[in-house]
């Protein structure tokens, strides 16, 4: 039960005359009498308005929800409340959601109800975090016909709502769709895009590379046209198709750090989404991987639409942990995946030779089976930092962000003489430098 603003004036808007009435009357006892005369009248009030008030327990409670949404986007969550009792229900309601929810304007709805009836409570979710956000419960105040007082109940009304990572980086997918249509000759361009897995033999026409002319083909071709003369035939390539892509992305501690507004987590999962598109439409099969110390999610044997799909929903929920990654068991991790050649993604921190001396130590038994790829997050404050030298705190800080940098390319080095390759680059530009090398190796025929 709870009191409400119009019952303290209701208190204060008699109080105060009889109070002053008694004094000028020179009587104080028959002023404290008359108050507390005024007080049990109120009292009394009260109790005769909340013994109208509509009982919040009788209500139907239905919640309509999607299952899920983009981190970022708007989603509308209703709660349809139904009156299962006599009495109209005048009432407020809050549905409980997490702050993370992101509830747009007031939690608090003013509804009525009549008997038999239901209104709808709606609200608007921006959420501004990954995973599940959680409702359990929806608390009812009903006041009675003058407001004074309220009955109050918290009812069970759960609800789930999958906020997915946002996927900001798909919109370089086209532009790099389009480089892969021109690898794989599909477009109609003079020179065709050369590959290392033979397509198909056509006839030769202007602007065909010579060197793919295939003579005995061409011997087997005989003209109509000309008498004893044969047409001129070429071979057609295309990149290696159904190839294998392991993706590995490090949850450990260091993925907790925010570069740029954002932290590591989410860029390495930006970085793997947009490599899973494109090699997906590519034809190779990608396999992913969350690690620390243990697996915090793996998606295997996926394609299409159904490999994004699976991608952000097993990604939604994993956030990174303060301890240490064990790089020593990802080995046997992509074994479990494939035993063919396969490029191997690690999506981890390079900056710091300390952070950097588990995975050092892995890549040796990754690169003679594996081309191997480790994708970091460059922080470009550090550029920034490093060019400041105005005072003496700036160049200080210079110092400390040129340190930095050599530690960075320290590391880069070290990965690049155990025979990986590296690719280090802002949080926005990382995701499109990794599906540039992608491309890369495919046009060199690496994969």
């Amino acid at each position: 039960m709870t009191v409400s603003g119009r019952f303290v004036w209701l208190v204060a808007a008699g109080a105060v005359p009889v109070v002053v009435a008694g004094w000028f009357a020179g009587s104080q006892g028959a002023a404290w009498l008359a108050l507390v005369a005024w007080l049990l009248i109120a009292l009394g009030i009260g109790i005769v308005d909340v013994s109208r008030a509509a009982s919040p327990r009788q209500v139907r409670l239905e919640r309509e929800l999607p299952d899920r949404v983009r981190l970022g986007e708007q989603v509308s969550s209703s709660v349809l409340v139904g009156n299962l009792g006599a009495r109209r229900l005048r009432a407020t309601v809050r549905d409980g959601w997490q702050p993370s929810a992101g509830v747009v304007g007031p939690n608090r709805t003013r509804i009525d109800v009549p008997p038999g009836e239901r209104r709808r409570v709606q609200l608007v979710l921006v959420p501004w975090r990954r995973g599940d956000r959680l409702v359990d419960d929806v608390t009812i105040r009903s006041a009675g016909p003058l407001g004074l007082w309220s009955r109050q109940a918290t009812l069970a009304a759960p609800g789930r709502l999958r906020v997915l990572p946002p996927f900001h980086s798909r919109v370089h997918l086209p532009s790099r769709l389009t480089r892969l249509r021109e690898l794989d000759g599909q477009t109609p361009i003079l020179v065709r895009g050369q590959g290392t897995e033979f397509d198909s033999i056509r006839e030769y026409v202007r602007g065909d590379d010579v060197r793919s002319i295939d003579w005995r083909a061409t011997a087997r071709h005989t003209d109509p046209a000309v008498p004893g003369g044969t047409r001129l035939m070429v071979r057609t390539w295309r990149p290696e198709r159904d190839r294998r892509i392991v993706i590995v992305a490090d949850t450990s501690r260091t993925a907790a750090a925010r570069i740029a507004d954002e932290p590591r987590l989410d860029t390495a999962f930006e970085s793997a989404l947009l490599l899973s598109a494109l090699a997906s439409h590519a034809g190779d099969r990608i396999d992913f991987l969350a690690w620390d110390r243990r697996v915090r999610g793996r998606v295997h044997g996926a394609s299409g639409a159904e490999l994004l799909a699976r991608l952000v929903d097993t990604m939604a929920t994993i956030d990174a942990e303060l301890i240490e990654a064990d790089w020593t068991k990802v080995p046997a991790q992509i074994r479990k995946a494939t035993s063919r050649h396969a490029l191997v993604v690690l999506l981890t921190a390079t900056d710091s030779p300390g952070s950097a001396r588990g995975i050092l130590s892995v890549l040796p038994q990754l690169t003679v089976r594996h081309t191997v790829i480790v994708a970091s997050v460059a922080d470009p404050s550090l550029v920034e930092a490093a060019a400041e030298r105005d005072d003496l705190t700036a160049s200080y800080r210079a110092a400390s962000a040129e340190r930095a940098l050599l530690d960075a390319d320290r590391v880069a080095a070290a990965i690049r003489r155990l025979g990986a390759d590296i690719v280090s680059a802002p949080p926005a530009d990382l995701p499109p430098a990794l599906a540039d090398r992608y491309l890369e190796l495919k046009a060199a025929g690496r994969l």
